[in-house]
């Protein structure tokens, strides 16, 4: 009797033992890795990329690591979205999910899930979100609820050959300017060029896209879409005025005569009027801007599109967001680590611009301190160009009609086979007829 309660006590021990360490079990009720030291918080980190991607992230890692020893980052890499969705939404579904998780456009879907955390209460404490850019927060909010921190953005920007400018005896462009400031700009630059060199390239509207209406339409406080409405703002008076600018600008002379503007697709450097010499300021996204400095032996330059300090007509468009499992049990740990990732200037060495141009300042400057010219050039953008955006309108319904009716109705008034007014007519008439679908 006395060995079998000998055993009974042993095992009773032993149970609770097993019962304590099971209490140490780490992230989204996944245990911790074997091998882990007791009292060690292990956090999972899912995202996909390349391997170079997964390269950086574990030497950032290292180093966060070494600052936190209390902290461990075990990576879980897909090789792209389609698998690294699949695998994340089982494991969600069956409680195991990774606690930081890395999302695109698509995170408000999780959002009213209620899968990923709600950030704003760790905003200003664990994580500095006064370093980041006040559009990307925005943008990464829902309901006014901070749910995804931006990797990376990329933003709209007027690129300026230096090289031609400066041979010509003209003034740069001012970073920042109105756009009544921007039209004696060009007005100034025009008599300068080469003939058949002309000061801006036509963006009013491109085959492949408008992105330059957008942005004036939001400068013009007359965004193209309400998605909750399901309206748009727009009024033909508007969208005259839009095509007026270009009119203007086409009439003097500051953009390329219609024939010669329609030769140039305007999609990448190949059919790029700027990289062609025609012109001296064109249109671009930035991560554009280091394919475009490649492109030619000229320097090149960003700036800022007219009115956009005072409206914060611009945007971010975000790469890709980190948010955090609101299941996990290391949420802390979780929002320390993300705050690592998109603010310290350590990881910015590290990661660079691998997941978009950062959306932090402070990130920035370590990215930048080991970066090539081109790149540094828009670190210093971001750096203007960020405070002055906001959240990107939504896009119209069957936005691909979109693109390709407004190019032909803004080729119609620039051949002249249009007027202004009518053109404006045609767009608002596009404009709801697209809501309404």
């Amino acid at each position: 009797m006395k060995r079998i309660a000998l055993v009974l006590v042993v095992l009773m021990i032993s149970a609770a033992a097993l019962f304590a360490a099971g209490g140490r079990q780490q992230s989204g009720g996944s245990a911790a890795p074997s091998g882990g030291e007791a009292g060690t918080i292990t956090l999972r980190w899912a995202f996909w990329g390349s391997e170079a991607r997964v390269k950086a992230s574990q030497e950032a890692i290292d180093v966060f690591q070494a600052a936190n020893p209390g902290i461990k980052v075990n990576i879980e890499v897909s090789g792209g979205t389609g698998d690294h969705f699949n695998k994340v939404d089982t494991q969600l579904a069956g409680g195991a999910g990774p606690d930081i998780i890395q999302m695109g456009g698509n995170f408000p879907d999780y959002v009213a899930k209620s899968v990923i955390l709600n950030l704003n209460p760790y905003k200003g404490g664990a994580l500095n979100t006064a370093t980041i850019d006040s559009g990307a927060i925005d943008a990464g909010s829902v309901g006014g609820n901070l749910y995804g921190v931006s990797t990376g953005a990329t933003i709209p920007a007027l690129v300026y050959n230096k090289t031609l400018l400066e041979r010509a005896g003209a003034s740069l462009p001012r970073v920042t300017q109105t756009w009544d400031e921007f039209r004696s700009y060009l007005a100034s630059v025009k008599p300068r060029l080469p003939n058949g060199v002309y000061p801006l390239m036509d963006f009013g509207s491109t085959s492949s896209g408008s992105t330059g209406f957008g942005y004036w339409l939001r400068w013009n406080g007359t965004p193209i879409y309400d998605d909750v409405t399901g309206t748009s703002s727009v009024t033909a008076a508007d969208a005259k005025k839009f095509l007026d600018v270009f009119k203007d600008y086409r009439d003097n002379g500051f953009i390329p005569p219609a024939d010669i503007a329609a030769g140039y697709a305007e999609t990448n450097v190949d059919s790029s009027s700027l990289i062609a010499g025609k012109v001296a300021v064109g249109f671009i996204v930035s991560n554009q801007f280091a394919n475009f400095q490649a492109a030619t032996q000229d320097e090149l330059g960003l700036v800022e599109l007219p009115g956009a300090a005072a409206t914060r007509a611009l945007w971010p468009q975000l790469s890709q967001v980190y948010t955090v499992n609101a299941a996990s049990r290391n949420i802390d740990a979780a929002v320390r680590f993300i705050n690592f990732l998109v603010n310290s200037p350590d990881a910015g060495k590290i990661i660079g611009n691998d997941r978009g141009i950062s959306s932090s300042s402070t990130f920035r400057q370590g990215a930048s301190s080991g970066a090539a010219a081109a790149d540094q050039k828009v670190f210093a953008y971001h750096d203007v160009a960020g405070p002055h955006t906001s959240p990107e309108t939504p896009h119209l319904p069957n936005d691909t009609e979109l693109n390709s009716t407004l190019n032909l109705i803004y080729q119609r008034v620039a051949f002249g086979q249009a007027n202004t007014t009518q053109g404006g007519q045609e767009i608002y008439d596009l404009l709801t007829r697209l809501t309404r679908k």
